[in-house]
């Protein structure tokens, strides 16, 4: 099993919360076109764990999902280099934690949320996952 983080905007016209997810159970994870963020997609797989990251003003982990299907080319791409999965609500925490409390954490340095802002999806070393789940307490 491996441990990932996934950004969604929370609000505006595509946004999709953590609470849409507990909502709806299951959802495809789509949207993703950024050529590191789809090659961390293609390495996960069924059992894998996500923090579900909300951006924009939030900026904070808010809980995590589970990866249950193979990564699949995106039905609604053209190109099959776009891939998605399927993803199940697992929790909601009851502390979020905040960007500004990971950039606190001085194990979190070289993590890619700290180092490259912009990617929507990459790998969690196992010891800062622990470590926001406790933060989260």
């Amino acid at each position: 099993m491996r441990y990932w983080l996934a950004k969604q905007e929370p609000g505006g016209p595509r946004g999709y919360p953590l609470s849409s997810l507990e909502r709806d159970g299951r959802t495809v994870w789509d949207g993703v076109h950024n050529n590191l963020a789809l090659k961390h997609m293609r390495e996960m797989r069924p059992g894998d764990l996500v923090l579900y990251y909300h951006t924009g003003t939030e900026r904070q982990a808010v809980g995590t999902m589970e990866v249950v299907s193979e990564p699949y080319p995106n039905p609604e791409e053209d190109n099959e280099r776009f891939v998605v999965v399927d993803v199940e609500y697992r929790s909601t925490f009851a502390k979020p934690v905040t960007l500004g409390q990971m950039k606190r954490q001085r194990e979190f340095s070289n993590w890619e949320l700290l180092r490259i802002g912009r990617l929507s999806v990459m790998p969690v070393p196992e010891p800062i996952w622990n470590r926001i789940l406790l933060m989260s307490r």
